[in-house]
């Protein structure tokens, strides 16, 4: 079986490894291991966007399911309308990858994103789905599964506008000035509209998309573009969202890149203060800064890890009844308000704690944590490689010399052939002497596995 999730969703290069008739039998597998009368889809503004989406919704409808198409959608916007309606659904997006990419994320009924022992369900299916011929359209319905019906239904956009807007329970952002980088994505449109019916003054740039400038140097991913943007403009705030805008990632007036672990700190501790941190608690990954886990510890706020992945984060949230969650690249998840990560809910959101508190991101940035190096190299190899004795002892080596003064962490990536090796400590020429010792380990493992 060629074909597994990811960390988040299936992806690949369209053409070489995406395309209709993968869509297709993604389509068909869906629709059976995630049984509903409808499934909503929705796509990112790649050029390949509507024949993938098309193949797609010819698969579920091959196997009698009715396909409502959102049109471009965020992906948080996607998932609020699955929870709205109570329908799975699927956006053809490759989030922050370049346009060259794309791929699938599936969510069940209720707008949230299959748990492991879903996408196996679907996996298994796909691989019969390859295996096998879709039923003909002039024949579905004698000999087969009636075949199901498509619409469209544009409204859905307005809708999760309208969802967003509510979020500041009539507060207003009016006297804000802002930037936001839509990365010429999904939320090109929606991003700027909600932010200027909330009051703020916005600038909106990388929001023209025409098919190929989908996160090409800028969004989440080059938040430089907005920095420039905020300092030369000398706006309050920059918000940098991805293609399929489920991150963000800010920068204060004078340019300095606020990421996910700070903003966490912040929310948490703005959440903590008025009685709205549920079990005084933050679910991070494994990736979140040792800095952020000191911080959060000085607040008396507990941590709960999970592995890479905001569906994680939120199977964690759920399991201990927490109320907030994320990641270090800008996926947070606040679980009463949303049912995955949203980068302009947390814009929002941001944006509203700075006019609550009268203070500038800089200020409560650069009191939130003290970030520790972090070196991160990926090293081509087999997931086997993490597992040598060899990489083992090495590790287990690498952490005791760092002690409490740093981490050392070592995984398989969920989308590509590496294993990522990561480094935090207090000393960044440490942290690269360790991370380079421990990456060259990696490979020679990877080397000899390979080896005839």
């Amino acid at each position: 079986m060629g074909v597994r999730f990811g960390t988040d969703g299936i992806r690949g290069a369209v053409g070489a490894e995406i395309g209709p008739p993968l869509l297709r039998a993604i389509g068909r597998a869906a629709a059976v291991a995630v049984p509903a009368p409808r499934f909503l889809v929705a796509r990112d503004t790649r050029r390949s966007g509507p024949m993938l989406q098309a193949a797609l919704s010819e698969g579920l409808a091959a196997e009698g399911v009715d396909v409502v198409d959102l049109g471009v959608l965020p992906t948080p916007g996607l998932a609020f309308t699955a929870a709205a309606r109570g329908l799975p659904g699927a956006v053809v997006s490759a989030s922050h990858n370049p346009y060259s990419d794309n791929g699938v994320k599936l969510f069940a009924a209720g707008g949230r994103k299959l748990s492991d022992a879903e996408e196996a369900v679907v996996e298994a299916r796909l691989e019969a789905a390859l295996r096998q011929p879709a039923p003909d359209a002039a024949t579905a319905g004698a000999t087969g599964p009636a075949r199901g019906r498509l619409w469209s239904d544009p409204g859905a956009a307005d809708a999760y506008a309208d969802h967003l807007v509510a979020m500041l329970e009539g507060r207003s952002l009016a006297g804000t000035t802002v930037v936001v980088d839509c990365a010429h994505g999904a939320a090109s449109a929606v991003a700027p509209a909600v932010l200027r019916r909330l009051g703020a003054e916005v600038t909106a740039v990388a929001a023209e998309p025409n098919g190929t400038n989908i996160n090409a140097g800028c969004g989440s991913t080059h938040p430089e573009r907005v920095a420039a943007e905020v300092v030369s403009r000398r706006a309050q705030v920059g918000l940098a969202l991805d293609g399929d805008a489920d991150r963000l990632v800010a920068v204060d007036h004078t340019g300095a890149v606020v990421g996910g672990d700070e903003l966490l700190v912040l929310f948490a501790a703005d959440l903590a203060a008025r009685g709205r941190l549920a079990g005084d608690t933050v679910v991070v990954t494994v990736m979140s800064n040792l800095g952020l886990r000191r911080a959060l510890a000085e607040r008396g706020i507990a941590v709960v890890e999970t592995p890479v992945g905001d569906r994680y984060v939120l199977e964690a949230l759920e399991a201990g009844g927490h109320s907030l969650g994320g990641e270090q690249s800008g996926h947070l998840v606040f679980r009463d308000l949303a049912t995955t990560g949203d980068g302009l809910l947390t814009g929002i959101l941001l944006l509203d704690l700075l006019r609550r508190t009268g203070r500038a991101l800089a200020e409560l940035a650069g009191e939130a944590m003290t970030r520790l190096p972090q070196v991160l190299l990926n090293v081509a190899a087999p997931a086997a490689a993490a597992r040598d004795d060899d990489v083992r002892a090495a590790v287990a080596a690498t952490a005791a010399e760092l002690g409490d003064r740093g981490r050392v962490l070592l995984r398989p990536s969920g989308t590509e052939p590496v294993v990522r090796v990561m480094i935090e400590a207090e000393d960044e020429e440490l942290a690269r002497r360790l991370a380079a010792a421990l990456a060259a380990v990696v490979a020679r493992a990877a080397a000899v596995s390979s080896a005839p």
